[in-house]
């Protein structure tokens, strides 16, 4: 393989964490309004695992395949790519039995964060933390190689993550603001929470570095598909039917699919 050039790397990273800190916002949605706009979540949950998903089957796995067909020929190709995708699902299923994520209710008055001990509802939002910051390493690693392997693919990609992660700054931000009636507290949660997108894409790549070759290239790639594929269909798509009062999560999802489909044909120009 050759030498990946500085500026390719630091474009990467700049994009995992530009993704990554979009929990800091779902905190200052938290400061700002007591009520976040249901349907609008809706939809713009179900925009990124629209996105998430076309991505994922339309361009990262056959990149998964393709690298793997430059390893080891067509057939083996095929059917690396393949079990990669599925190991890629089985990682994240792994990660998400070992570390529940919290699918907590996103208004500020629901009354279970209303109840007088502090110090349970403190306890809540440092697990909370803890749980995202767990699924965050390969969401983090996920858009620093697509974006490192092609920016069309991977700055769609980031945008989706950092819709997807403006809810999960809202879950992090609520019980922590409750718990210590401190907004910089809450923000600063968020946003460690969201480095642990750019820290698991370093890690990552510092581990792979010395073996980079088409053939790792393509187990990354059917990983990336197989997690960000699960994290749609597991999260996303069902917390947007949470909070869709009609046909809001149809719509998101289909104009997510559309708005990525159509970024990858305007990137082929």
């Amino acid at each position: 393989m050759t030498e990946i050039p500085l500026q390719n790397l630091l474009i990467a990273l700049a994009v995992t964490t530009g993704a990554g800190l979009a929990t800091g916002l779902g905190s200052l949605l938290v400061f700002a309004s007591k009520k976040p706009n249901a349907r609008l979540l809706a939809f713009g949950l179900a925009f990124a695992g629209g996105a998430m998903v076309y991505v994922s089957l339309a361009e990262i796995l056959n990149k998964s395949v393709a690298s793997y067909t430059l390893a080891y020929g067509d057939r083996l190709g095929f059917t690396w790519g393949t079990l990669s995708f599925l190991a890629g699902v089985l990682l994240i299923v792994t990660i998400d039995r070992l570390v529940p994520n919290p699918h907590e209710r996103l208004e500020v008055d629901d009354p279970y964060f209303r109840q007088h001990n502090r110090d349970y509802v403190r306890r809540v939002g440092l697990l909370t933390a803890i749980a995202i910051t767990a699924h965050n390493f390969p969401e983090g690693l996920a858009t620093f190689f697509a974006t490192l392997e092609n920016p069309g693919v991977g700055m769609p990609l980031a945008l989706a993550i950092a819709i997807h992660n403006i809810p999960e700054g809202i879950a992090i931000a609520v019980p922590v603001y409750f718990a210590t009636h401190n907004k910089a507290y809450a923000f600063i949660a968020c946003l460690l929470s969201g480095l642990a997108e750019p820290v698991g894409a370093i890690i990552g790549y510092v581990l792979l570095r010395p073996y980079l070759s088409d053939a790792v290239f393509g187990g990354v790639f059917g990983f990336i598909a197989g997690v960000m594929v699960f994290l749609a269909l597991d999260e996303l798509l069902p917390a947007a039917k949470r909070y869709a009062k009609g046909h809001e999560t149809v719509y998101g999802l289909v104009t997510g699919m559309a708005a990525l489909a159509i970024s990858l044909v305007l990137f082929k120009w």
